[in-house]
């Protein structure tokens, strides 16, 4: 059987760590070690298949059995485990509620903010609906202020989308022609915007 390559980082760590953490003290015998990732490889299987029961995909089932392992190889130096296979599944619930948990709190956002009463949020579109109006009715005055030409230009450059060659084109008139009413055009608009601070 081929181990995925973070299983095999698990059985690495756990073949390295000190006595503390696998049996209290001392220097890990060899044998010891071995039983250990040998307890890993039998309960690796059913493991994965409790967690795919529960979740559905073999990926991710894969990936919270790897959970398991790792959080049983990071466990406190000195916690001896007296039943492999209990701890294993006591692990699996946690991961499981874990998992839960941070997707939970992952899709906390695509909520509605709670807010004290529904009527703020109105209001507070309802300004801004109204901040937008007076903007435009401003923007339209100075626009209507302008020269005819700067005028249409303006907008057929920002409103329509059109190029300066084909502005150029219609009004029959250069590129750089075009360029200076567009720069006299949000000169004047710039003006009058700060103007109005």
């Amino acid at each position: 059987m081929v181990w995925p390559r973070p299983l095999l980082w698990v059985l690495e760590f756990v073949r390295d760590v000190d006595q503390t953490v696998l049996m209290g003290s001392g220097t890990p015998k060899p044998e010891q070690t071995g039983a250990f990732a040998h307890q890993l490889r039998q309960f690796r299987p059913s493991l994965v298949g409790w967690f795919r029961r529960r979740v559905g995909d073999m990926t991710d089932a894969e990936d919270l059995a790897q959970e398991c392992f790792l959080r049983f190889a990071n466990r406190q130096a000195g916690d001896e485990v007296a039943n492999v296979e209990a701890y294993l599944y006591q692990t699996a619930r946690a991961v499981l509620f874990d998992r839960q948990r941070r997707r939970n709190v992952r899709h906390a956002g695509a909520h509605l903010p709670l807010l004290p009463e529904h009527g703020e949020a109105d209001d507070v579109d309802a300004l801004r609906a109204l901040i937008a109006r007076e903007r435009l009715q401003q923007v339209s005055a100075t626009l209507l202020e302008m020269p005819e030409r700067t005028r249409a230009i303006f907008v057929l450059s920002r409103l329509e989308g059109m190029r300066y060659a084909e502005i150029a084109t219609r009004f029959d008139i250069s590129v750089s022609a075009v360029q200076k009413h567009m720069l006299r055009a949000i000169e004047t608009l710039l003006r009058a915007r700060a103007e109005e601070r």
